[in-house]
């Protein structure tokens, strides 16, 4: 068999990493956390030395808390996707081929100096020259800013061309009785199909202008308009979005922002995208939120989007209130109606480990934390040997880190609390559903029997 370049070069640069990882873990000798710490890091550090792929990669690992350690999964949730920016004429050369026309015969204005350059897209700001109907919001009339995103040439031959030299990678590893308890496969199958998807601006204009749908009359939440006229598969223009970003907020509160008022107001709306609409942004940090001038908060970059039926709506509705009343059975029984199986013979063990996990979240004073919770449970299961769905987890995953960019903002939030009207409507929808009706009075008069005939 042929060995790329490119593929002694990934092996080399894991190699090395392998090596650093031994020596600060003292040859294992140093406990298992600072075993795990080490690897975590080198892992990270491997993964940026390694390019857009791999970086691209690392943050998918970085909302999968169900199939990863913590500690990988927080080394990964730091790693940024900037590469070097292309030369405009590239860029321009891309607009040209989408439209037949120069950045300057579509709009007033257009600037060569990228505003971000990530694996896949470059970004560019611009002005429009004629007046814009989009589909959700008002009229943007001529002289509105908005930004070009703008699929760098070669990004999918590059990204899939490693793809596939880590699917080897892994192959040779999988031979050598390596990395048995990750399953890497799925992961690379899962960034695979994200890949395409992001390769396809379209997918993401769709998805901003359904959020838009969502949020039409709130006047607190925002989100970025489409120009659809210039829009194609490797270009998508938006209106641009000036704001601070979460890491920023000394300056918006010197602006008269009202940080405590938006951290309440932020996770009520996520509460609204999960619990009412069954679309939720599931990709929430610091690069993909505004808080904007108008005291209100802005949601960027539609990437990664989580989706709920109605039935599983309701499911979850029953799990977070098995959390409220600490209810281990409950929590646990809804989740296996979302697919999270625990063996019979785990049951028990399972249930008594959540309800100390439980104990521990709603025992101490302050508000709740549903982070240490939520990230608690994942590990216990995968600590059972409990597949856990990816939707499970990524959901789970996204109300730890609403929490988090909340209590950035406002440090005392209680996000049960936020979530317990939305729960509370679910339930008594559910209960007053026909068909549950009928299953939960025949339960009753069975139990009913039992009691009379014992």
């Amino acid at each position: 068999m042929v060995v790329s370049a490119r593929s002694r070069h990934i092996t080399a640069v894991f190699a090395k990493r392998w090596l650093a990882g031994v020596w600060h873990s003292r040859f294992g000798l140093g406990g298992t956390a600072r075993r795990r710490a080490a690897f975590a890091r080198e892992w990270r550090l491997a993964f940026a030395e390694l390019g857009p792929a791999f970086i691209k990669l690392g943050q998918l690992i970085s909302v999968r808390p169900e199939e990863f350690p913590r500690e990988l999964v927080a080394e990964m949730a730091v790693m940024q996707d900037s590469v070097s920016p292309l030369p405009a004429s590239v860029i321009r050369r891309v607009v040209f081929e989408e439209f037949g026309r120069t950045p300057e015969q579509l709009f007033a204005s257009f600037d060569d100096t990228p505003i971000a350059s990530a694996s896949i897209a470059q970004v560019h700001g611009a002005v429009l020259a004629h007046d814009v109907h989009p589909v959700w919001g008002e009229t943007m009339p001529a002289g509105t800013e908005v930004v070009l995103k703008v699929v760098r040439p070669g990004a999918a031959e590059a990204v899939l061309g490693d793809l596939a030299e880590a699917r080897r990678l892994l192959d040779a590893a999988r031979r050598l009785g390596m990395l048995k308890d990750m399953d890497l496969h799925a992961l690379l199958d899962e960034f695979e199909d994200s890949v395409v998807r992001e390769l396809d601006l379209r997918v993401e204009a769709h998805i901003a202008d359904r959020f838009a749908f969502d949020f039409r009359g709130d006047p607190k939440v925002e989100v970025p308009r489409v120009v659809w006229r210039t829009t194609t598969r490797r270009v998508l223009t938006m209106e641009r979005m000036y704001g601070w970003r979460l890491t920023d907020l000394d300056d918006a509160a010197k602006e008269g922002i009202d940080g405590r008022a938006l951290a309440i107001y932020g996770a009520t709306a996520f509460m609204r995208q999960v619990m009412l609409h069954g679309r939720y942004h599931a990709d929430l940090h610091p690069a993909n939120l505004f808080v904007t001038p108008r005291n209100t908060i802005a949601y960027l970059d539609f990437g990664i989007v989580g989706h709920l039926t109605k039935t599983e709506r309701e499911d979850i509705a029953q799990v977070l209130a098995g959390m409220v009343y600490r209810d281990a059975g409950r929590a646990l029984r809804y989740s296996e109606r979302l697919g999270v199986h625990v063996p019979a013979e785990k049951v028990a063990v399972v249930t008594r480990e959540l309800g100390e996990l439980l104990d521990s979240m709603l025992g101490s004073e302050g508000p709740r934390d549903f982070r240490h919770f939520g990230l608690g449970f994942l590990s216990l299961l995968r600590r059972h040997g409990v597949e856990i769905p990816t939707g499970y987890g990524l959901l789970v995953k996204s109300l730890a880190t609403v929490e988090g960019c909340a209590r950035s903002l406002y440090p005392d939030i209680d996000i049960m609390d936020v979530a317990r009207p939305f729960v509370t409507q679910l339930i008594g929808e559910s209960l007053g559903r026909p068909e549950l009706l009928q299953e939960r009075v025949e339960r009753a008069f069975r139990a009913a029997m039992r009691e009379l005939v014992a």
